[in-house]
């Protein structure tokens, strides 16, 4: 952020210097502080916007994982919007002798913002770099089998004098083996099912999976137990994975790997989502402050019992987190245990059931979503007691856990409450379809159906 600043107040410095050399006709002394006070607000102003263009655009994220060309594009992409931005806004009503004259201005300022910019970025990322090499910085890597394509993976990544980041920390054994130097360099950190275990005693970032073909049934095991964790997941592909275009390679003497992130979205989409779930959730309290203070007096006349319900649900990775509604039950609806809500269910209030129809019960939920709990769109939070339920019959449950979940969802829209676990699988196959495709104009779509959904009073 430090180089970002100073890099756009000297591009600016830049286009000032140039405009008053080539451009305008009168003599003018070039002076240390300058009078002009376009110059001065925009010398000190102007790069805070940058910096939030840039943040907008995830590059204050995870700098260790960056590749320098793809920065340098992205540096490219973010300074060609941003020089529009500032040239409309800023430069476009300013007097010129000649119409060319707005194209040297535009030029001038986007290859100075572009080359001082990138010049610390590539500062950063060769120092990032450097480290990783030295083997000062590396992430916390376990290698899942330990066989012969195992040791080879082993021996290309661990063989040449500088790093490629991965601080070996054991491997995971599959069907026995045959002792070789990774069994004899590596300890063995266990079992299969004792992946989980290990993954969070070693604080492992990233997993290898270098299994033979004949192994390739325990891949879905594999991927089901990791997903839902901050863990990057690298597979050995075999020729159909090369063919087809999904092995990708990341360092020119590097392995080649099917990557699989723990996140879906790039850091842009994170960000941006981030930024519209906030400023939506801060007009949208604003604008119902007056509805919402109505239905939680109505609540309290009503019903014996607090106006808002805590619960505890599982939110990104699988961390907990205290979901926030409208009381819909009578107190002590769930003094049996945890159970789910059915069509004519007695627990529910003669207002439950009408704050239910049109959702109006999850409105509180923008105060999590402010806090970072959860999002505007996403899959549903589950309780720990159906979470364990859901993953017995379908593993693939913990795909959910890659994304925050949401007030609204496409499962939400599609199938509504579930009133037991197979309509939870029901439901659950749509959150899966949303998490697969999942982007901003998809959450467009689902914010449309959710709306109509509460004005026609239709939700399920």
């Amino acid at each position: 952020m430090i180089f970002d600043y100073f890099a756009a107040m000297a591009a600016w410095f830049m286009l000032f210097v140039f405009r008053k050399i080539y451009i305008e006709t009168e003599p003018y002394e070039i002076k240390l502080l300058p009078q002009d006070i376009n110059f001065v607000l925009g010398l000190f102003l102007l790069p805070i916007g940058w910096i939030f263009l840039h943040y907008i655009s995830g590059t204050y994220t995870d700098v260790y994982r960056k590749s320098r060309l793809n920065e340098m594009a992205k540096t490219f992409f973010i300074s060609l919007l941003g020089v529009t931005i500032v040239f409309f806004l800023f430069l476009l009503d300013d007097l010129v002798q000649r119409y060319s004259d707005y194209y040297f201005t535009f030029l001038v300022l986007l290859f100075a913002q572009f080359l001082f910019t990138f010049f610390g970025r590539l500062i950063i990322l060769n120092f990032a770099k450097e480290n990783i090499k030295s083997k000062k910085f590396g992430f916390n890597t376990l290698i899942i089998g330990s066989n012969q394509q195992a040791e080879e993976v082993y021996n290309e990544l661990n063989s040449k004098s500088f790093s490629f980041g991965y601080r070996f920390k054991g491997y995971i054994e599959l069907n026995g083996c045959k002792p070789n130097r990774l069994t004899k360099e590596l300890p063995r950190l266990g079992s299969l099912n004792e992946l989980e275990k290990v993954i969070k005693s070693e604080e492992i970032e990233e997993v290898i999976i270098a299994i033979e073909s004949s192994e390739h049934q325990q891949i879905n095991y594999i991927i089901n137990t990791i997903s839902g964790k901050q863990i990057y997941i690298k597979i050995i592909p075999d020729l159909y994975d090369i063919l087809s275009g999904t092995a990708k390679i990341n360092h020119i003497v590097g392995t080649a790997f099917i990557e699989i992130p723990p996140t879906v979205l790039s850091e842009w989409e994170v960000i941006t989502k981030r930024w519209f779930d906030v400023l939506s959730s801060l007009a949208a309290l604003v604008i119902l402050f007056l509805p919402m203070l109505i239905v939680a007096i109505i609540i309290k006349l009503t019903s014996k019992g607090d106006v808002f319900y805590k619960q505890e649900r599982l939110g990104q990775f699988g961390k907990p987190f205290d979901i926030l509604k409208f009381r819909s039950m009578y107190t002590d609806a769930e003094k049996s245990g945890p159970q789910l809500t059915s069509d004519n269910d007695k627990r529910i209030t003669p207002i439950g059931h009408f704050m239910r129809k049109y959702r109006i019960d999850e409105l509180p939920q923008f105060i999590n979503v402010i806090k970072g709990e959860m999002s505007i769109v996403g899959p549903r939070a589950e309780r720990q007691y159906f979470a364990d339920q859901l993953m017995e019959q379908a593993p693939y449950y913990k795909q959910i856990w890659k994304v925050k979940p949401g007030i609204t969802s496409l499962g939400m829209v599609k199938y509504g409450y579930a009133g037991n676990v197979s309509e939870m699988l029901k439901r659950l196959k749509y959150d899966i379809i949303y998490i697969e495709n999942m982007g901003i104009l998809l959450d467009a779509k689902v914010l449309i159906y959710t709306v109509l959904t509460v004005i026609t009073g239709k939700g399920k």
